[in-house]
């Protein structure tokens, strides 16, 4: 019964919060990487919110200043990425705004370990990755000792969503927010609740930045609402848009391409009425 109020709600604030982003067009600025830089700012501005991009740690400083959530991916590195995702993070604590994490690509390297590790003590407000990337930054920011090895193989997940459950659970109750976990099946968790919602199509893992433009849209949707609902929000209309888009394409490139007019066509109430289970932690 909890778990059927919580749905409910859920559901509710959904759909004001897909209202409030076509009607404000806030803007969610992003650090993140190069490779998939393009396609986080188009799909930020087809769910009806404005982009910015930078890579100086001022400039993450500003977009702080400029916007209510920012997003901060770990991908690409470039050496003044040491100070430049720490002070966003820092700046986004202080000011009580959303940081969104994508922690890609954890475990390669020592300066990304750095850098991760420096991150911690902001709390990011919403946690974003494929499993084997939420378990292993469990693990590296040690929030509590786990039987799950820390492994990542590059930017694809070895872990299924399920196995990464605990781990976000963790790190959800660590941070106060939430935790988004991706994979052919995806779960979000506030440390209180768990929606688990189908994946969308195996099409977007046919498309790099799939995973990174949607934790740039969900650093849209934390402008306008709080972090749970801004990370199911962004989870479910990247499954409905990309369920409608792979109907249509003929291959990646196709997909592309209409993945992005769906975000763009799909519609509060197309969005609040995805499949998706809710329960209690």
């Amino acid at each position: 019964m909890a778990g059927e109020k919580m749905e409910t709600k859920l559901r509710g604030k959904i759909m004001e919060a897909v209202r409030a982003v076509k009607e404000t067009n806030p803007m969610a600025g992003s650090v993140t990487n190069t490779v998939t830089m393009n396609f986080v700012a188009n799909a930020q501005l087809a769910v009806g919110g404005s982009a910015a991009m930078v890579f100086l740690p001022d400039e993450g400083e500003f977009l702080v200043s400029a916007g209510n959530a920012v997003y901060c991916n770990a991908g690409t590195l470039l050496p003044i990425s040491r100070e430049t995702l720490p002070r966003t993070a820092k700046a986004a604590f202080e000011a009580g705004k959303v940081c969104v994490l994508d922690p890609v690509g954890i475990g390669i390297g020592s300066l990304r370990t750095e850098i991760l590790i420096a991150v911690k003590p902001y709390k990011p407000k919403i946690i974003r990755g494929n499993a084997s990337e939420i378990i292993a930054l469990r693990n590296l920011w040690k929030i509590e000792s786990s039987i799950f090895a820390n492994k990542a193989r590059g930017v694809d997940s070895t872990e299924s969503v399920d196995e990464a459950a605990e781990a976000a659970v963790e790190l959800a109750r660590y941070t106060g927010g939430a935790v988004a976990v991706s994979g052919a099946s995806d779960l979000v968790t506030n440390g209180i609740g768990i929606v688990r919602a189908p994946g969308g199509s195996e099409m977007m893992t046919r498309v790099t930045g799939s995973g990174c433009s949607l934790g740039g849209v969900i650093a849209v949707y934390a402008c306008v609402t709080d972090p749970f609902t801004a990370a199911v929000t962004g989870t479910l209309v990247y499954n409905l848009a990309g369920a409608k888009a792979a109907k249509k394409a003929e291959g990646p490139g196709t997909f592309y391409s209409k993945f992005l007019d769906e975000l763009y066509l799909a519609t509060d109430e197309e969005i609040a009425a995805c499949s998706f289970t809710v329960t209690e932690v």
